[in-house]
């Protein structure tokens, strides 16, 4: 339980020091924000701080703290030290620096900001792999909340009659103003997923349930490295690229650049929070590693959570389980299909502003994911996760390159420089050595990305010394 608490004030003190160290570099000021300048009444809407915050929060969360903290958990506590330091050091960071730029950037997508910094091929590679990642994401978050509605309701209402349900309140989600579903229900909703995380360190606490003290051994029953595949695994808590898709939405309605640090730094470490939190709680109530393991593998994720939440607070659990493994995924595959309309809206030209426009990009996109539903889940997970980080790994590079050009202090680019070439190096590995990559052994894997990552920071030294 020690070091559970201490990861907590870990977290707390890395927001009061490295994230001043972040905000300091960027350098925010107070010129006129795109939420005002651009205002549009549809994605351009000034929103409160604290609203902002929640609906950052939701938007980056969903389940990924969760599902991807209990998976990670697997691998023992040694997880906690990845969400701990991946968060304060690269998570935090990763979606303070695409936030800020693309308010600096008139809110746009950080397929256009690579376009900007890192070149035209960037670009539309960015605009391909990051719609395909917002499609696939919207996907993986319609099948586990149709799962368990459908194990809530009677039998004619089933998994494909929730799917259809989920995907029109898509449409809806997308195409009305930011302000209208989203500004009113992801604050509440946000604060469910704060609860929810809050009532399991309650459980804990009041269960006695032990807690393992941080250590680096890997106790993955099914004897995966712990590099790469916890940090994969465990995206949404540590580092995740699907942010650098979620903080260009709320960049457009921010009324102030001091804001940012509350906003998108602040988010991500109550992200990290809640990761801890379930990584903890999957551990204690389980027992063991293997005991947790096969509860995923029986259960689901969702079936999990269910179990973990009961277990511990009974009727309550139940309650907390239900409207967050239902709603949570919901409110992030809502914004994974808005973030590709915004992101479709730019390549193709046409103004968001009308409900036309608007349908002609939405529509096509859902039909997709109503087709991808179709495939299994945990196959979509693993792909997912995959993109998620490689996606994080380019975010990185192209705020390397925004620092490197605006900043004064050149040096001050290490700050993303550093946790980039890591993800270089564990998006390469995977993708070698993954079932669903190329199946290459570890001992030739390592190599080649070790390879890859000091070519990438190598290419990065030359442009510095440049400067």
């Amino acid at each position: 339980m020690i070091s559970l608490i201490t990861s907590f004030l870990v977290l707390i003190i890395g927001y009061f020091t490295y994230g001043k160290i972040v905000e300091k570099i960027f350098s925010p000021d107070d010129r006129v924000t795109p939420a005002y300048e651009h205002t549009d009444g549809v994605d351009f809407v000034p929103l409160k701080t604290g609203k902002a915050f929640l609906i950052q929060l939701l938007n980056i969360a969903g389940t990924g703290p969760i599902f991807g903290a209990l998976m990670g958990a697997c691998f023992g506590p040694v997880v906690f030290l990845w969400i701990i330091f991946g968060s304060i050091l690269g998570g935090a960071v990763h979606d303070y620096m695409t936030g800020m730029i693309s308010e600096r950037n008139e809110g746009k997508s950080i397929a256009e900001l690579s376009g900007i910094y890192l070149g035209p091929v960037a670009k539309w590679f960015m605009r391909i792999f990051s719609t395909l990642l917002l499609i696939l994401t919207g996907t993986v978050f319609v099948n586990s909340p149709a799962a368990l509605i459908a194990k809530l309701t009677p039998d004619y209402l089933n998994d494909t009659f929730w799917v259809v349900v989920i995907l029109i309140y898509y449409v809806l989600a997308t195409l009305l103003p930011i302000d209208k579903i989203i500004g009113k229900l992801y604050p509440i909703f946000g604060i469910v997923l704060i609860t929810m995380a809050v009532c399991i360190l309650y459980g804990i606490v009041a269960g006695g349930y032990l807690v393992p003290e941080i250590s680096f051994e890997n106790l993955h029953p099914d004897g995966l490295p712990i590099w790469p595949y916890m940090f994969i695994t465990v995206a949404c808590g540590a580092i995740s690229g699907f942010h650098a898709t979620q903080s260009p939405m709320i960049s457009k309605c921010m009324r102030s650049e001091r804001e940012g640090r509350k906003i998108f730094y602040g988010a991500m470490l109550a992200e990290s929070v809640i990761a801890l939190t379930w990584a903890a709680g999957g551990v204690a109530f389980y027992g063991t590693t293997t005991e947790l393991n096969n509860a995923l593998s029986g259960l689901g994720q969702s079936g999990v959570v269910y179990d973990i939440s009961t277990g511990m607070l009974g009727p309550i659990g139940e309650i907390l389980a239900i409207v967050g493994v239902i709603a949570c995924p919901i409110t992030s595959g809502d914004t994974a299909f808005r973030s590709a309309r915004l992101i479709l809206s730019e390549i193709t030209g046409l103004d968001q502003k009308h409900m036309r426009n608007r349908l002609i990009i939405t529509l096509p996109l859902l039909a997709i994911g109503a087709l991808l539903t179709q495939l299994d889940f945990n196959v979509l997970w693993r792909y997912f996760s995959w993109s998620n980080q490689t996606l994080a790994m380019i975010s990185l590079w192209v705020a390397t390159a925004y620092l490197l050009k605006n900043n004064k202090n050149k040096k001050a680019s290490l700050l993303t420089a550093l946790p980039a070439t890591f993800m270089s190096a564990v998006s390469m590995t995977y993708i070698l050595m993954a079932k669903e990559g190329f199946k290459i052994s570890y001992s030739v894997a390592y190599p080649i990305s070790a390879l890859f990552a000091a070519g990438l920071f190598g290419v990065y030294l030359y442009h510095l010394s440049m400067k």
